[in-house]
């Protein structure tokens, strides 16, 4: 049995560390949109987890109801986060080799 060629290793290593800083700068820098109540409340999110925006629709404003505009609020953020764990996963299961995991959820 022949020894790997080291050299040829560390070069393997360093390409796929170079391509994961990559992908996880592209991560950061993607934009996602969170909605709830068929896009009453909406969230613009980054893939770092900084929320850019908030839209509510009027429509949705009661003082008589605050909590189902929470409720619709909180809606908007979790979808934003989980669409952000799927650009994740997307992005980088080919390079982990993990295509069906949760890997999102590490961001």
């Amino acid at each position: 049995m022949t020894q790997p060629d080291m050299s040829q290793l560390m070069r393997k290593a360093q390409e796929m560390q170079e391509q994961l800083k990559k992908v996880q700068q592209e991560i950061l820098e993607t934009v996602v949109q969170g909605e709830a109540g068929n896009g009453l409340v909406k969230i613009t999110m980054t893939g770092g987890g900084e929320v850019t925006d908030t839209a509510i629709d009027p429509r949705v404003v009661d003082p008589d109801d605050v909590e189902t505009l929470q409720d619709l609020i909180t809606g908007a953020f979790n979808d934003a986060h989980r669409r952000i764990a799927e650009v994740s996963e997307q992005k980088l299961g080919p390079i982990s080799g993990f295509g069906g995991g949760s890997l999102g959820s590490m961001f």
